[in-house]
């Protein structure tokens, strides 16, 4: 008999109930829907993406478990808000089974934030602490240059990422040497390896420029470029590094640190050096312009040579000339010197002519002005006035006296007249 033909239930008086799996899963989901339904969860956002129908599909989690979930479209439409990993929310909605998997799964019918979650919130703790330092500082990255003489790749060997840097790289920089520094870019072990991949390459003279790749995912895939000492070790490395971790919209501190954020590893690979197509187009312009330049000053000097050849072949007319010429000074400042010399003469003759008119008419016009003097004293003697009728008094002292207010009773007083001085004295005035 077969060991499975008998089943220890049998012994009891009773056979087991056989379901078929589709339903018993939906057994299951109508005992959870009786049980728990609706049911609010709290918990981290973890690998969220967002499919072409506009569903979305995501894990909850906490330190002590997890929970896929899956938000249709017409939920979706109305977050206010990009849901990202990491951040910390609480969703709304009824526990059921994925049949077809046969996993648990709750179809998420309202979410909203909770908070950021501790993962991003020791980013953002971490984030602001850097800056603080200055490690984010643009005054502190440093320029990439456009031809290096080695690249420098940290990834890991079995990443895709080191499948799109390598192909983009030797279609267009294949003549460039590129130096691998394998290391972990997930979990916990990683920071060290990275950490030692940079150090290893940055000691190498030839490398110019250092890659620090990796593909997409979520936070927790992507939480090893968010170490503090990968960090500092991306600041202090003497080589200047690119960062391209993760798709476009993700970002870690190992971007901030760097000299350069790519969104991909493959636009990393695109940043590191020119294209050896640009360079050799480049080189042609230049060999072009550089043989333009030269021709033309080979141009130029062949004009000079044959214009020297033929001065010298004729000195003859090298001499004319040059006795034509100095035949031309000659008359000129000849000329210069006699119009000089004639305008001396004329200033000189201007000035006699005037010296000789000056002392001509000198004295006459000092008498006729003296005269015109003396009659103005004449007019100012006060004799003439007194011969008028008037009178000039003054009190004992010589003083004048032009007021009333001067005198008083019985003052004595003089007047001078015309024709001589008449002893006063004041009256008694009498009023009328």
């Amino acid at each position: 008999m077969d060991e499975f033909s008998v089943q220890p239930s049998e012994s009891l008086g009773f056979a087991p109930r056989i379901w078929a799996v589709g339903a018993l899963c939906r057994a299951i989901a109508d005992a959870l829907d009786a049980r728990f339904n609706p049911v609010a969860v709290r918990g981290e956002i973890s690998g969220f993406t967002r499919a072409a129908s506009g569903h979305c599909y995501f894990t909850l989690k906490d330190a002590s478990g997890q929970l896929r979930c899956a938000m249709f479209k017409r939920a979706a439409q109305m977050l206010d808000f990009r849901p990202v990993d990491g951040e910390l929310v609480e969703i709304k909605g009824r526990l059921g089974v994925y049949e077809l998997r046969g996993e648990l799964q709750m179809v998420v019918e309202h979410m909203r934030r909770a908070g950021q979650g501790a993962w991003f919130e020791q980013f953002l703790q971490l984030k602001a602490k850097l800056e603080s330092e200055g490690l984010f500082d643009a005054e502190r990255k440093r320029p990439i240059r456009t031809m290096p003489r080695g690249i420098g790749v940290v990834t890991s060997l079995g990443a895709a990422a080191l499948h799109d840097v390598a192909t983009a790289l030797q279609r267009r920089v294949p003549h460039i040497p590129v130096v691998l520094a394998p290391s972990l870019v997930q979990g916990p072990d990683a920071p060290p390896t990275l950490v030692q991949g940079l150090q290893q390459l940055s000691q190498q003279p030839n490398i110019d420029v250092i890659l620090l790749v990796r593909g997409g995912g979520s936070m927790e895939d992507l939480w090893a470029f968010n170490d503090e000492n990968l960090a500092r070790a991306i600041v202090a490395s003497p080589v200047p590094i690119i960062s391209g971790v993760g798709h476009e919209t993700d970002f870690t501190i190992a971007d901030f640190c760097a000299d350069l954020r790519a969104p991909t590893p493959t636009a990393a690979a695109e940043m590191c050096a020119l294209p050896q197509v640009e360079l050799l187009s480049n080189l042609q312009l230049w060999g072009g312009a550089l043989q333009t330049l030269a021709h033309r000053h080979l141009d130029t000097q062949a004009q000079r040579l044959d214009r020297a050849q033929a001065r010298l072949g004729r000195p003859s007319e090298g001499l004319n000339t040059e006795k034509m010429q100095l035949l031309r000074w000659q008359q000129r400042l000849s000329q210069a010197v006699n119009t000089r010399t004639q305008r001396c003469h004329n200033e000189l003759a201007t000035l006699a002519s005037g010296l000789a008119r000056g002392v001509q008419q000198t004295p006459a016009t000092a008498r006729e002005r003296l005269h015109r003097a003396e009659l103005r004293l004449q007019l100012l003697d006060p004799k003439l006035v007194l011969q008028r009728g008037f009178a000039w008094l003054s009190d004992a002292d010589g003083q004048a006296v032009t007021s009333v207010a001067q005198t008083q009773e019985g003052q004595a007083l003089q007047a001078t007249l015309a024709d001589g001085v008449v002893d006063l004295r004041v009256a008694p005035s009498t009023h009328i």
